[in-house]
């Protein structure tokens, strides 16, 4: 089931009710096994475009394929983790019940989550180090802590394709460190992650793949290809005068 290319967008086009384009003729290919990072200030299209490719959001024109196939065809094997903002933390939920929703995509309707199902939803938090506050309301956990809960959910869903919008905003370095570990261990064992991000100073370190986006595609391409001044300066309409070498965090 997996290609060579994971992920094929051709001549997408996405706009609102109020006529504004937010994407136009966006069409790129992506390959498997890869660290894919979405890049481009803020307003570009990055968060639609991963909504788009979820089939969250309609679009006027073009075609999305993952896995050679409409989302509706394949969506179990593909997994969404969202913006901490577009989550309501005050859901009366244990940290373990968010976890454990990551295996509801592998049951039938009225299927209850076996024994099975719980001990992997416990092994993920585990793995991200949350399994000792299982029953806390997931309300009363840090920003970060809050993040590890939903990336553990992505994990005990045992996805192909994960698409994550931005899951390094507002989260403390010994998280980032163990998301980024995490993630690269992921592709280490088949999978493919997209990821939205905006801070270019960890890009080379964090990535395979770019999309340098705004509103239209800049450049798709490995990152070591890519990730130049001249082509970020196309993307982000500033000047890099901190660029040597590779991109380090500049104001934006």
């Amino acid at each position: 089931m997996i290609e060579k290319n994971i992920i094929s967008i051709k001549d997408l086009t996405v706009g609102y009710t109020n006529h504004k384009v937010v994407l136009e003729a966006v069409s790129f290919d992506l390959p498997s096994h890869k660290i894919i990072g979405i890049i481009g200030p803020n307003g570009a299209g990055k968060s639609t475009l991963l909504k788009a490719a979820m089939g969250l959001i309609p679009y006027q024109k073009g075609e999305i394929k993952l896995f050679g196939e409409p989302i509706s065809r394949v969506r179990k094997c593909i997994s969404y983790v969202p913006q901490k903002e577009s989550v309501d933390w005050d859901f009366p939920a244990s940290v373990f019940d968010i976890a454990l929703l990551g295996r509801y995509n592998r049951l039938g309707f009225f299927q209850r989550p076996s024994k099975k199902d719980k001990v992997i939803a416990m092994q993920c938090l585990e793995e991200l180090g949350m399994a000792h506050l299982a029953k806390r309301q997931i309300g009363e956990l840090s920003g970060g802590q809050q993040q590890r809960v939903f990336l553990a959910r992505a994990l005990a869903q045992d996805a192909a394709l994960y698409f994550m919008d931005e899951p390094f905003t507002g989260i403390d370095v010994t998280t980032e460190k163990i998301v980024i570990g995490l993630l690269k261990n992921m592709v280490a064992a088949g999978k493919t992650i997209v990821v939205v991000h905006h801070d270019l100073g960890s890009v080379h370190g964090y990535f395979d793949w770019l999309v340098l986006l705004n509103h239209r595609l800049i450049a798709s391409g490995d990152t070591k290809e890519v990730f130049t001044a001249d082509l970020l300066e196309k993307t982000y309409g500033s000047t890099f005068s901190c660029f040597r070498g590779h991109a380090t965090k500049c104001p934006l």
